[in-house]
């Protein structure tokens, strides 16, 4: 008899699953985009999700084409039953650093999720500083289903606003790049110099 192979694909629900049957009502996933550009604000998102609720081709939305992100966000906006999107602006992530900036991002996300979710799961490894119980998970965008979610509304929602930054500062690419620090972004910033929606405190190193 052919012995079963063990799946290499991760279950999306196992871990809200175990958390749901331990009583717990409703569970968001929140996650970042945008914590390693030179330009522009970090983005956050939270997002509960239906019990067992899992679109064709959810994952962490780094493992997914610009085309497969926009076209799983309205499904998912549509489908939620909360989501919210909320950014940490350059002026803070220059007063306060990129970490916690990003930290009053996801806060500001979770907020705004009607109804309150009793409990968050966190991409990453530190949650301390997010204000209901909740649980870091390492590689939770590509664990978890709501997590997975919330990284493809903080990912879309970001680049659609860099491609507004776009408009405003032509000269640097952003449409292109969404602020990260590519050669021609390097190269637009020895030309032009910095603008406004720059991080300057990312800049330093590179002599600006």
């Amino acid at each position: 008899m052919a012995k079963a192979l063990k799946s290499t694909v991760p279950d999306l629900w196992e871990l809200e699953n175990d958390l749901y049957d331990e009583g717990l009502r409703l569970i968001c996933g929140v996650d970042e985009a945008g914590r390693g550009p030179l330009a522009g604000p970090v983005c956050a998102a939270a997002v509960i999700l239906p019990r067992g609720f899992l679109p064709e081709g959810l994952n962490d939305s780094k493992k997914l084409t610009e085309k497969k992100r926009e076209a799983l966000f309205p499904v998912i906006c549509e489908h939620a039953v909360s989501w919210s999107v909320a950014f940490g602006t350059v002026e803070e992530i220059e007063q306060v650093n990129i970490l916690q900036a990003t930290f009053l991002a996801m806060n500001r996300a979770i907020s705004g999720l009607k109804p309150q979710p009793d409990f968050a799961l966190i991409d990453g490894n530190r949650n301390r500083e997010i204000r209901i119980p909740s649980r870091a998970v390492i590689g939770g965008d590509g664990r978890c289903a709501s997590v997975a979610a919330a990284s493809i509304l903080a990912k879309v929602t970001r680049d659609h606003l860099m491609l507004e930054l776009a408009g405003e500062y032509p000269e640097y690419g952003f449409e292109k790049h969404k602020g990260y620090g590519t050669k021609a972004h390097y190269e637009a910033l020895r030309a032009f110099g910095p603008c406004p929606a720059h991080r300057m405190s990312f800049l330093k190193s590179a002599g600006f």
